[in-house]
């Protein structure tokens, strides 16, 4: 199931596991393993990706970053096709996104000689540009009747949807605004007006998911098994200069 309408859907090239995902969660679908679990299962990847670095394992370390990418995705399949969303499981998964994307960065910060405050840096435009990114796209779906689980303005904890308790929306929620609240502002105070925009093209929506953490974790994974790792931190700071041009482009439209 697409988080879009089949006449708005566009080409993500941050989605690139989705077809996998889709596979995992029709496998998952009638069994006792929830979109939580799947969720826990991207986590241990991804912590496996960290060790693998530090220990300089990198053709390894690029497969569980890719692997994570996938299950990343397949949890929400998961919770589309038991027809279970929750806010527990959305606000679960960007936490544990946030947290393995700083852990990475400081296993990559800490096997090559870039500076900290570099890699402080790098961290924060990684953040930024899945910020705007995913601030577009749910603009899209909110907009055009896609999937609503994710909101344009999180600036309220949400009722807890069926099967799922208050207090842990609450929790996860009040984490997730400590950790994001910072990249939200910046996003929506650089272009506060998106949501009031047009629809978003088909090909500006391609374009900008270079900034998706998929892509993200890509590219990482390529410039570590080419023997770039040392590169990393300073591509991800140029690369952070896109968020203006893209925000432009989309005042323009």
């Amino acid at each position: 199931m697409s988080k879009l309408p089949k006449n708005h859907t566009f080409i993500d090239l941050s989605d690139y596991g989705r077809p996998i995902a889709r596979h995992i969660a029709n496998l998952l679908k009638k069994t006792s393993y929830t979109p939580i679990d799947v969720t826990i299962g991207f986590i241990i990847a991804g912590l496996i990706s960290v060790a693998c670095i530090l220990l300089g394992y990198l053709w390894a370390a690029a497969f569980f970053l890719i692997l994570k990418s996938i299950l990343d995705a397949a949890d929400g399949e998961l919770a589309r096709v038991k027809k279970t969303p929750s806010y527990t499981g959305r606000y679960l998964d960007s936490i544990a996104d946030i947290l393995l994307n700083a852990l990475i960065i400081l296993a990559i910060w800490h096997t090559t000689e870039t500076s900290f405050i570099l890699c402080s840096f790098s961290f924060l435009g990684i953040q930024l540009q899945g910020t705007l990114y995913n601030y577009y796209y749910v603009i899209l779906r909110n907009t055009v009747n896609g999937d609503t689980t994710s909101r344009i303005f999180e600036d309220k904890t949400p009722i807890a949807l069926k099967g799922e308790k208050q207090k842990n929306v609450n929790l996860l929620f009040a984490i997730y605004k400590m950790l994001y609240g910072v990249f939200d502002k910046i996003i929506y105070t650089l272009d506060a007006n998106a949501h009031k925009g047009k629809t978003l093209p088909k090909l500006f929506m391609s374009a900008i998911s270079i900034f998706g953490l998929g892509f993200q974790l890509l590219i990482i994974s390529v410039l570590l098994i080419t023997g770039y790792k040392e590169y990393i931190i300073s591509f991800f700071l140029w690369y952070s200069l896109m968020l203006l041009v893209f925000i432009g482009i989309r005042k323009l439209l």
